[in-house]
């Protein structure tokens, strides 16, 4: 009986430990990374947040940019380096592929080549 006692009465301190101090909400978290504003409003956050942006032409997804073209986006990183591979038929549009560093610009350049 003195046991299961002492059990609850820890548990119980442990409970009101954890409600007063949040020492465990990091705990398991990476530090000092914040995660991208529409993935913590949650999907209907984000959507009623891109229906208030006032855009006439084209809104960048991730970036809720207003631009002429869907190649005018800029990458959602600031690190990030933007490349362009053109279309075929139109020499006004194309994809975008966000890479870190030139020298992966050239890499995506080379893969489209090779593609082709």
């Amino acid at each position: 009986m003195y046991r299961i006692f002492a059990a609850l009465l820890f548990l119980w301190t442990l409970t009101l430990t954890a409600a007063q101090f949040p020492f465990f909400d990091g705990m398991f978290r990476q530090q000092g990374q914040q995660q991208p504003n529409h993935a913590s409003g949650g999907a209907s956050q984000w959507a009623a947040h891109i229906d208030s942006v006032q855009c006439s032409q084209y809104l960048c997804p991730t970036t809720l940019d207003c631009v002429t073209r869907p190649t005018q986006c800029p990458c959602p990183e600031t690190e990030d380096i933007k490349c362009v591979i053109p279309d075929s038929e139109e020499s006004e549009s194309g994809t975008v592929v966000c890479v870190r560093g030139p020298e992966e610009c050239e890499q995506v350049e080379r893969l489209v080549k090779l593609g082709k």
